[in-house]
């Protein structure tokens, strides 16, 4: 049965799509069969692997709405040799946010819509919005595990508190499995005073909840979402693909670092 890893912070910029596509990407390459869902309306995730989000008949809102099942949204990334999988998401994920406001069971839609397709997979992963709304406390109460991507300053430090919170709300009320992975320091720069200040602080809190792997500042990172590819297939050897291939190996408790022969080629 699948991993449901929520990847959420409220705050807007923190790499939270970017962790979102190159962790499935990196959690695939090493063997294991991986479902990437966009329930962003932003369709940010969804484009970051190839997928047109304006061209497809049927995306995630047509799920949460009851109109299909998500086995016949989902959608293989790459060849047939490929084992990452998504469930795009559109714009149209607001419709889906306004109706669950007034619908019964409202924040349990998506954990019983993933449920036929659980056994298909070995992790699903969730890309959340980047606010607290209907959308973000569905992913949370159909996840058993959070990660949550942090960029290493002030008022990222800020939103933390009210994440915290809100996730133990719904453990307490909807989702009593949920419980925080780890945290991901993104976007790290060494030579930044300030950033070096908060991963201590980020340390002293929660410490082994924060993994040893940091995805640093990476133009080749940043260039991927541009070719609608994940960094391991736009530069394998990049910084940030080894970061990601390091963050998957602790994700799946591996003692041994991962290197870029060791991964399957898609």
């Amino acid at each position: 049965m699948a991993q449901v890893i929520a990847i959420a912070n409220q705050k807007g910029g923190v790499g939270k799509t970017t962790t979102s596509v190159n962790l499935a990407a990196a959690l695939a390459a090493l063997r294991k069969r991986v479902l990437l869902i966009d329930i962003d309306p932003q369709g940010n995730a969804t484009t970051g692997v190839g997928i047109d989000k304006h061209a497809q008949a049927l995306n995630l809102n047509d799920v949460l709405q009851e109109r299909t099942p998500a086995r016949l949204v989902v959608t293989r990334i790459g060849d047939e040799s490929s084992t990452l999988y998504a469930i795009p998401g559109t714009p149209d994920l607001t419709e889906s946010e306004v109706a669950l406001m007034g619908a019964a069971r409202r924040e349990y839609r998506l954990k019983q819509a993933l449920a036929p397709i659980l056994n298909d997979f070995d992790f699903i992963i969730i890309d959340c919005p980047p606010s607290l709304n209907m959308l973000t406390v569905n992913s949370l109460v159909a996840a058993n595990g959070v990660i949550i991507p942090m960029q290493c300053e002030y008022y990222a430090l800020e939103g933390l508190s009210a994440l915290m919170s809100t996730i133990e709300q719904i453990r307490q009320s909807a989702n009593p499995q949920l419980v925080v992975l780890g945290l991901i320091r993104t976007m790290f720069d060494p030579r930044s005073n300030l950033a070096r200040d908060v991963s201590d602080q980020l340390y002293s809190h929660f410490g082994d909840k924060l993994y040893s792997t940091v995805i640093p500042r990476n133009i080749r990172l940043a260039e991927a979402p541009s070719h609608g590819v994940p960094i391991l297939s736009y530069d394998k050897n990049s910084r940030g693909a080894l970061a990601y291939l390091a963050l998957a190996a602790e994700v799946l408790g591996h003692n041994q670092p991962v290197v870029p022969e060791d991964v399957i080629e898609w």
